[in-house]
């Protein structure tokens, strides 16, 4: 397949774009991609107390609060790797001591253009209170976890249940 046209259907707090796609055979399909970014995201582990540290925020999508990494998106012009050390530091108050970039994925190819950074963090330095801004109206309740608690814990959410599997393998 090919996109022969490409136009911005929505230019909201998130993006849809209507894609018309050619295919093998020169029919002309429309599809609509959601557009929402480019993200990051963490396992954040803290080598002072051995414990893993993570989010519970209410989610759209869901419709409920979850469990999962600090995540957040990457801002014009920053990397990645700057992004993460951001949210991590917005979401949870902590400095990165050592960062391992687990992978880069789409979470929903499908219909979504988007990309996740996902990484694994070593902190050991609190140094801000975390919770998110205020100004992004986030309200993010600090979980920590031994790794015995987050093994037996339900995950729900993709990029964590990635980023906990890859801890377990590599991490033990």
């Amino acid at each position: 397949m090919q996109i022969v046209h490409r136009e911005r259907a929505y230019d909201g707090h998130f993006k849809l774009n209507k894609l018309t796609l050619k295919t093998q055979g020169g029919e002309e399909l429309l599809r609509e991609q959601f557009a929402p970014g480019h993200a990051v995201a963490a396992l954040v582990f803290d080598t002072e107390r051995q414990q893993y540290v993570l989010t519970r925020q209410f989610r759209v999508g869901a419709e409920r609060e979850l469990l999962e990494i600090a995540a957040g998106m990457i801002d014009k012009g920053e990397s990645p790797e700057t992004a993460v050390r951001r949210e991590l530091h917005e979401e949870l108050g902590y400095d990165v001591d050592k960062l391992t970039e687990i992978v880069t994925m789409w979470p929903s190819p499908g219909t979504s253009a988007e990309t996740i950074a996902v990484y694994y963090a070593e902190v050991s330095r609190q140094t801000g209170q975390g919770g998110g801004l205020a100004a992004e109206h986030e309200q993010i309740e600090i979980v920590r976890l031994s790794r015995e608690e987050l093994a037996k814990e339900k995950i729900q959410d993709a990029k964590t249940m990635l980023a906990v599997q890859w801890a377990q393998l590599h991490k033990s």
